[in-house]
């Protein structure tokens, strides 16, 4: 009887544990080019009490055992990297990728990050930050007498600036894929780092080879479906009640027992 207990006591944490997912999901739906989270379970250790297929007389084996569940856990937790819908903006600075791909940036500890978050800015010294302050890769300097930024769906920056009418390109965005995207490892600030899982990166001229092109004056916003999030939520509270009422009947089993025999 104690079993139960414990079978029902893993489908709390699980369950506890995809609710976390879902609430993170639903608390980024404005994070731009957040991509959401599944919480992937798989099924425990079993007891094997009688196996499958074991002699139960010199004529006969046993068509299926008696094999008992030990619980649930949740084993991962994967990234759905899904296309965001695109949100014009009318900011020149403003990059959304339509395909695939990561933006580059250089971390504060000196590491390559990935980001799908276009909403970048000037620092100082007319470089292309984001929002964190991190600096694109690589690097593209904005000249301080520019009137007017184009980037092209294939990366090419140019400006024009007040003393010359012709437009003169000062840099080029690349993108980076990898094979296995839901390997790389979030680490905040919509920010993702590079894992064994993911694989290297490949660095890709955008809009060419597979590689997802550049639109500027655009923002992908979260992949996230409010509605689809909402009922994952009602269905991991129901199957938290139902695990709940599990310990409570195997409990009063119990409480029958001990008060009966």
């Amino acid at each position: 009887m104690d079993s139960s207990l414990w079978v029902a006591k893993t489908g709390l944490d699980a369950q506890q544990r995809r609710m976390t997912v879902v609430a993170n999901n639903l608390a980024n739906v404005n994070t731009t080019g957040f991509k959401r989270d599944r919480a992937v379970f798989e099924d425990l250790l079993y007891q094997t009490l009688r196996q499958p297929g074991a002699q139960m007389d010199q004529n006969s084996n046993s068509p299926t055992g008696l094999v008992l569940g030990t619980g649930t856990r949740v084993v991962a937790t994967e990234k759905i990297h899904s296309q965001g819908n695109l949100l014009q903006t009318d900011n020149a600075l403003d990059l959304a990728i339509d395909g695939n791909g990561f933006l580059q940036i250089l971390r504060a500890d000196g590491t390559i990050g990935y980001t799908r978050d276009g909403s970048l800015k000037l620092n100082n010294n007319g470089q292309l930050v984001t929002a964190n302050g991190n600096l694109l890769q690589p690097e593209v300097t904005i000249p301080n007498n520019a009137r007017s930024i184009t980037i092209g769906k294939d990366g090419t920056v140019s400006v024009q600036t007040f003393d010359q009418p012709a437009a003169q390109m000062v840099g080029n965005i690349q993108i980076a894929n990898f094979i296995n995207p839901a390997g790389l490892q979030a680490v905040g600030g919509n920010t993702y780092v590079q894992t064994a899982a993911s694989g290297e990166s490949q660095v890709q001229v955008p809009s060419q080879d597979g590689a997802g092109a550049l639109v500027q004056g655009s923002l992908e916003a979260s992949n996230v479906n409010v509605v689809e999030a909402m009922v994952n939520m009602i269905e991991t509270q129901r199957a938290y009640e139902v695990n709940s009422k599990a310990i409570a009947a195997a409990d009063g089993m119990l409480r029958f027992i001990n008060n009966n025999l």
